[in-house]
């Protein structure tokens, strides 16, 4: 059963390598870091999609069922999940491109799905939180690809925001709460995992700050715009005659300054 896990792991891993491979290949023209979130894009929305069906369908339910045994399909998810993850945090040690909060979760991942592949159990809580942690993830790549084909600054770039910011409060922050403290009050959990879980729960809290400032200041800053467009200042009505400061001058209309409003709608 051990050398089965670790010959999925390791063939999950050679075939996100061989994916970013590809695409490295197939964009030439491009950075690294943009093949390798066309390989984040694609496991988000494969590994959503399983581990979806799983906790949603196939069972058993994570809310009564914390401690269970591992089913066959739980441990493929979690084996092409951790061969992901080997993959991202040792493109992101390589490149440094994150910080210590997002290696913080990478590695929680990994010695999670790791410690539940090990021993056969708690997979079904394991796999909803990957659920509600990977369901936001193509919204955040879509995000950056927006930023660089220079498209971010439409409409569309706020309705991915609004969806992201929305999903992870709800999803993550609020129902991968409610799975943790499902896991934690359950006997069956052993006392790592459950500190693992929060652990996880507190990253993840960490985020949602990051989240919460960065909407902050957008929506300060698009209200001030709002507010610039619309509270012009209005040249005062005169009697027509000139005043002494202005005989022999001309009144020129004021120049309209809006377009320098959008200037200011630069994301953070």
């Amino acid at each position: 059963m051990v050398l089965s896990i670790i010959l999925q792991v390791t063939c999950s891993l050679m075939l996100w390598l061989l994916l970013y491979t590809c695409f490295c290949y197939w964009n030439k023209h491009r950075s690294y870091e943009w093949s390798c979130r066309l390989v984040t894009l694609m496991h988000g929305v494969i590994v959503t999609c399983l581990s979806g069906y799983v906790a949603l369908i196939d069972g058993p339910w994570p809310l009564t069922h914390a401690g269970t045994p591992n089913t066959p399909v739980q441990v493929q998810v979690l084996c092409l999940t951790l061969g992901y993850f080997i993959f991202d945090l040792s493109w992101c040690m390589y490149f440094k491109t994150e910080g210590d909060l997002m290696l913080s979760h990478h590695t929680l991942s990994i010695c999670g799905m790791m410690v539940v592949l090990g021993l056969g159990k708690s997979a079904t809580e394991v796999n909803a939180v990957v659920f509600v942690s990977e369901i936001t993830n193509p919204l955040l790549q879509a995000r950056w690809f927006l930023r660089e084909m220079g498209l971010y600054h439409h409409f569309i770039g706020d309705v991915v925001d609004f969806f992201f910011v929305t999903l992870f409060l709800v999803l993550r922050i609020g129902v991968g709460g409610r799975i943790l403290y499902s896991m934690i009050t359950s006997p069956n959990p052993i006392w790592l995992l459950k500190i693992g879980g929060l652990a996880m729960y507190v990253v993840s809290l960490g985020f949602m700050v990051e989240i919460c400032s960065f909407s902050r200041r957008k929506l300060l800053k698009k209200y001030h715009a709002w507010r610039s467009m619309n509270g012009r200042d209005v040249l005062p009505k005169t009697n027509g005659n000139l005043t002494p400061q202005t005989e022999g001058k001309t009144h020129l209309p004021c120049p309209d300054t809006s377009w320098m409003t959008f200037k200011s709608l630069t994301p953070v």
